[in-house]
C-alpha cells in the first residue's frame, strides 16, 4: 500500500497596503523556526512527501529573504538594548518562554532572537552571545529556505503543490449562496472570475519561483465544489486534495477505508481525499504524547487501515505544516525523525510523492463533488454576525471598485476565519485597509488585478 503526507504552508498577507510595514511577524518567525526545519528533516531522513506553498506566503518569504521586510520585530532586534521601549519588550515577550526570568534588556532581546531558530540550529545558536551576529545568522537562514525546497523539488525528493494566490475560500467566492448556514450576509457575493484569477495568478507565481508548472492543487481550507473543480481544471492542474468528509457527502454513504484509499475523477481532475483522523492526530493530539508512543499509535492506525485497502491504494495525510510544532517537545524535531524513519520501515507500506503515484494508480471512478471544506460546512467563515458583516463590506467594495489586487487580498479566507474572535485587531486593520485601498485603486482607474 502507498502512503503520502502533504504539509500545507500558509500565512496571509501581513503587509499594510499604505505603510508597507508587516504588522504581524509570523512569516518572519516561521521562516527560521519551521519552514527551514521541515525541509531540512525530509532531506536528512530521505523521506518522500509533498509540500503545499500558498503563493502569498512565497511572496512574503521572498521579501524577507531579500532583506526588504519592515516589521516591528526586525526593528526591535536591530535596536541597541538600552533603546528598547516598553512596547518593544511587550512585542518581544510573546516569543519568550513564559517561565523565563530575564533581568536585563540585552538578555531579553537575545533570548527572543534565539527563540526564532529551530532546535536543529540551537547547539550553534545558543553559543552566539552577540545579538548582531545572531541577527545576521537569521537572515542567512531566511535566504536558504526557498532554494532548499527548490533543490529537493528539482531533485525529485519532494513534490510541491500550490493554492489560489491569496488563499480565498473558493466556493464562497464563486457563489456565496452555496453555504448552508441559516444566517447569511444580506448582500450576495458571486464572482467566479475572481476565483479563476486567484487560481491562475497562483500558478504563474509558483512557476516564477520554482521554474516548473505545478500539477497539484490544495484548495484553501479544503474548500471545493463542482464549479470550483471546473475552474481548477481549466488552469491545467492534474489533481487536487481535499478532506474525506466531502467524499462521504458526495457518495452519500458512511465512511469506508476501502473507498478512502482510491483516487477519483471530477471535471478533468484526479481528486484525493485525506484521512482526517490520521491528519488530526498529528495536528492536535500527538503533541501531548511521548514520541515513541505517538508514532507506535500512528503506525498501528495505518496497519488497521491496510486490512481494508488494496495494494495499489494511497493513504493521504494532509495538514498544517507550521503551527502544530509549537506544542511538541523540541518543536517536533524528534517526533518527525521518528515518524519518517518508522514509516519507511513499515512492512507493506511505501511512502511516495503524489506525482509518482499518478503514474501507477488504478483506474478511477467519476465523482460529483458536493460543496464543503476540511471542517465539513462553511460555518467557520460565514454565518456569524461579524463574519457576515465582513462579507457585506467586501461585496459592496467589490461592486464599487471592480476586480483589483486589493480586492483579491481581501477575499482571503483568514479574515473571515478570525472575525468574531477576541484579539483580532490586526486582522481587522488589514482587512479594512485593503478595502479602502481597493476603493483608491478604483479611483485611479486600476480595475484589474
Amino acid at each position: 500500500m502507498f502512503f503520502t503526507i502533504l504539509w500545507h504552508l500558509h500565512q496571509p498577507i501581513y503587509r499594510h497596503p499604505l505603510s508597507g510595514k508587516f504588522i504581524l511577524p509570523y512569516v518572519n518567525f516561521h521562516l527560521t523556526k519551521n519552514y527551514y526545519q521541515m525541509a531540512y528533516l525530509v532531506e536528512e531522513q530521505a523521506f518522500q512527501c509533498n509540500f503545499n506553498f500558498v503563493p502569498c506566503l512565497l511572496e512574503q518569504i521572498e521579501i524577507y529573504a531579500q532583506g526588504q521586510a519592515d516589521d516591528f520585530l526586525e526593528s526591535s532586534f536591530k535596536k541597541k538594548p538600552d533603546d528598547l521601549t516598553a512596547e518593544d519588550l511587550t512585542r518581544l515577550n510573546r516569543f519568550l518562554s513564559k517561565d523565563e526570568i530575564i533581568d536585563n534588556k540585552s538578555e531579553y532581546q537575545l533570548r527572543a532572537l534565539q527563540s526564532f531558530f529551530s532546535p536543529l540550529l540551537q547547539p550553534e545558536i545558543m553559543k552566539i552571545k552577540d545579538k548582531d551576529v545572531l541577527f545576521e545568522r537569521k537572515q542567512q537562514i531566511q535566504k536558504k529556505v526557498i532554494p532548499l525546497y527548490k533543490k529537493l523539488y528539482l531533485n525529485g525528493q519532494i513534490e510541491l503543490t500550490t493554492s489560489a494566490y491569496y488563499h480565498p475560500l473558493l466556493p464562497l467566492i464563486v457563489d456565496i449562496s452555496i453555504a448552508e448556514e441559516t444566517l447569511k450576509p444580506s448582500i450576495s457575493f458571486r464572482y467566479p472570475e475572481d476565483a479563476a484569477v486567484q487560481i491562475e495568478k497562483g500558478r504563474r507565481y509558483f512557476k516564477q519561483i520554482f521554474g516548473q508548472e505545478p500539477t497539484g492543487f490544495w484548495p484553501s481550507e479544503g474548500g471545493v465544489s463542482l464549479e470550483v473543480a471546473k475552474i481548477i481544471s481549466r488552469s491545467n492542474y492534474s489533481y487536487l486534495i481535499t478532506d474525506e468528509n466531502i467524499l462521504w457527502k458526495s457518495l452519500k454513504r458512511t465512511p469506508d477505508f476501502s473507498l478512502l484509499g482510491r483516487p477519483y475523477y471530477c471535471q478533468g481532475l484526479i481528486v484525493f481525499f485525506r484521512d482526517r483522523e490520521l491528519s488530526d492526530l498529528i495536528s492536535f493530539e500527538y503533541q501531548h504524547w511521548e514520541t515513541k508512543t505517538a508514532v507506535d499509535h500512528f503506525i498501528e492506525k495505518i496497519r488497521q487501515r491496510m486490512v481494508y485497502l488494496e495494494e495499489d491504494s494511497l493513504l493521504v495525510v494532509a495538514l498544517d505544516g507550521e503551527n502544530p510544532w509549537a506544542g511538541y517537545p523540541e518543536n517536533g524535531v524528534s517526533f518527525l525523525r521518528e515518524l519518517y524513519s518508522r514509516l519507511k520501515l513499515t512492512p507493506g507500506l511505501e511512502p511516495v510523492k503524489i506525482s509518482d503515484y499518478l503514474k501507477i494508480m488504478p483506474s478511477v471512478q467519476e465523482i460529483e463533488l458536493v460543496p464543503g471544506t476540511w471542517l465539513g460546512n462553511f460555518s467557520r467563515w460565514i454565518g456569524h454576525p461579524a463574519k457576515n458583516a465582513a462579507w457585506e463590506k467586501l461585496a459592496m467594495v467589490r461592486k464599487e471598485s471592480g476586480q483589483n489586487e486589493a480586492i483579491l487580498i481581501a477575499e482571503g479566507s483568514d479574515w473571515f476565519w478570525w472575525f468574531g474572535e477576541a484579539n483580532v485587531e490586526e486582522f481587522e486593520i488589514l482587512f479594512d485597509s485593503y478595502l479602502e485601498y481597493a476603493r483608491s485603486l478604483a479611483t485611479q482607474g486600476i480595475s484589474h488585478a
